[in-house]
């Protein structure tokens, strides 16, 4: 028997990235309950590779439009709406096997609260007796979403290590019939008497070095592996100083601290010596923006690591202004070998917008002390903001083109808590349903269109695609028409890829390829693919050469050398 179990529930969506669903969050909350003399698992209902195809939800309808059709080409975005991880009656099984008097069921993303919800839903069936309390980045922005479902007891809002072991402390000892006593619980959400919610702000662990190190004994790490290693999450920091407007994260959510540098040390030790981890991401909102502090832990880790061939990475972005080349260098020898560089939009207009500051010189001066000394640049740029111009987009990815780095293009959406999000609310800019709250969902339409922002999604694939072919000193195609009998000669993913980009630099028009090798047209907007290739042949003239001219659709819209 278990005292607290712990939910990481499954997700619908069209693609999922296994190393970014490490349940972190859970392990470093279980290693709190543990200090505390509870018996704790954790139910990851995501360490699961099986998957199933699903019916797209009726209110994702329109993207039909966009990924009807399977493409084995580079230009492929999605197709097939799946369910990843254990099936509902798995985890209300397991649920009801641990015992546990409380359930903690994690919901961190919007797009994905309703999974959350239906697996409270599900446990409760399950565990009658038990208590049921949601957490994570979702429940704390929209508590009263959360509690609006029966089967949720209570919410925590904010950072649960401190919160969650006295709520478990409350309910053994008094059970839930103490107003009084649950309402000291930083960040708890309730019901009172009178059905009214007490809505607590969210908690914040002061002393982030006090906490012991996540659980990893609890996760299961042969899941996670990759390459045959194991890989791990660190966050060495909380919070952001920055306040974007399109973050809940910097939006004095929670403030900006870091750990020292001993605490975050060990922590790699634990995932290196103990999990054979070889891939180590930084969860930080932003790592690099204390110097001092992270050169030294730079300094602290690079030992840990040495002749262990072990990767470190920070995928959620880092803010080019912070860095300078020394880092860069020190970075490359601490065992990065590629940066995530956050950009957002090189228009100043839309920096002021996104209430950034102008990144663009930065940016390109850490592509290239990255080119300089032997690491791979990510510079990621954002699409269909509010108010932002697909323009704005296409005059960033040829920006991205002229440069030594992959462009990761994000279609916007809008994160409850952030200032976009109110934005949005106050404009009737919402999508009707909270699961539309995702990139892949296409979620607004306003400057920028839903096919607008689909065709920019497909020019951020071409844009890549050329520079896979630049990489392997492989020569752009010249334009010219494509058939199915073309098609059917070209074997490999990337000869498909040639011949697709011929015809797009011929007429403009972006095309899939389904596994038989029918070839057929995406749904674009045919304006902003020619506005594209205009722009395009000032950076990379060669692209097009006569034949394009020859095209009648082309013969206004394309510039030839």
């Amino acid at each position: 028997m278990t005292d607290i179990l712990l939910i990481q529930p499954p997700v619908q969506d069209f693609y999922l990235t296994a190393k970014r669903t490490i349940p972190y969050g859970l392990a470093c909350i279980a290693a709190a309950l543990e200090k505390d003399g509870f018996s704790v698992q954790i139910l990851d209902a995501m360490a699961v590779s099986a998957s199933r195809t699903i019916s797209l939800p009726s209110e994702m309808g329109y993207l039909s439009a966009f990924y009807g059709e399977p493409d084995v080409s580079p230009f492929g975005l999605f197709h097939g709406y799946k369910h990843f991880g254990l099936d509902m009656n798995a985890v209300a099984a397991a649920a009801a096997r641990s015992g546990a008097f409380l359930i903690g069921i994690s919901s961190l993303f919007t797009p994905y609260s309703d999974m959350a919800l239906e697996t409270a839903e599900a446990v409760r069936k399950a565990c009658p007796e038990s208590f049921i309390v949601a957490g994570g980045h979702h429940a704390t922005a929209m508590p009263g979403h959360v509690m609006a479902c029966p089967a949720v007891d209570f919410v925590i809002r904010g950072e649960a290590e401190i919160a969650l072991p006295l709520l478990a402390g409350v309910l053994r000892e008094h059970g839930p019939g103490c107003p009084d006593t649950l309402a000291a619980i930083p960040g708890i959400v309730f019901r009172r008497p009178d059905a009214t919610l007490h809505i607590s702000p969210p908690a914040v662990v002061e002393n982030l070095n006090a906490m012991p190190l996540p659980a990893l004994h609890l996760v299961d790490q042969a899941f996670y592996t990759r390459h045959k290693r194991g890989s791990a999450v660190v966050t060495a920091s909380r919070g952001c100083p920055l306040a974007c407007s399109y973050c809940a994260v910097g939006n004095q959510t929670v403030p900006f601290r870091k750990r020292r540098i001993p605490s975050v040390a060990a922590e790699i030790e634990q995932a290196i010596t103990g999990y054979n981890a070889g891939f180590i991401d930084f969860e930080d909102e932003n790592l690099t923006m204390d110097r001092a502090w992270f050169m030294e832990l730079l300094n602290a880790v690079g030992p840990l690591i040495r002749d262990r061939d072990v990767e470190l990475r920070a995928m959620n972005g880092l803010f080019p202004p912070s860095l300078d080349e020394a880092m860069v260098a020190a970075m490359k020898t601490a065992g990065f070998k590629t940066l995530n560089l956050s950009v957002g939009s090189f228009s100043s207009d839309q920096q002021r917008r996104f209430n950034r500051p102008d990144v663009g010189r930065a940016h390109d001066r850490a592509v290239s002390w990255c080119e300089k000394h032997g690491l791979e640049a990510v510079s990621y740029i954002i699409a269909g903001a509010p108010d932002q111009t697909p323009e704005t987009t296409i005059n960033d990815l040829v920006h991205l083109l002229g440069l030594p780095t992959l462009a990761g293009l994000s279609v916007f959406y809008p994160a409850p808590g952030s200032r976009d999000f109110e934005y949005a609310a106050e404009q009737g800019l919402l999508p009707a349903h909270l699961c539309l709250m995702r990139s892949s969902a296409l979620p607004l339409s306003h400057a920028t269109t839903r096919t607008e922002a689909v065709t920019l999604l497909r020019l951020s694939r071409i844009v890549n695609f050329i520079k896979a072919l630049e990489k392997n000193h492989s020569p752009l195609p010249k334009p010219a028409p494509v058939t199915d009998e073309c098609m059917a000669a070209r074997e490999t993913r990337m000869d498909k890829g040639v011949l697709l980009l011929a015809g797009f630099f011929y007429d403009a028009k972006i095309r899939g390829v389904t596994r038989t090798g029918r070839v057929y047209e995406h749904v674009v907007s045919i304006n902003l693919t020619r506005r594209f290739l205009e722009k395009i042949g000032e950076v990379v003239p060669a692209v097009l050469s006569g034949e394009a001219k020859s095209h009648p659709e082309n013969r206004t819209a394309l510039r030839t050398p």
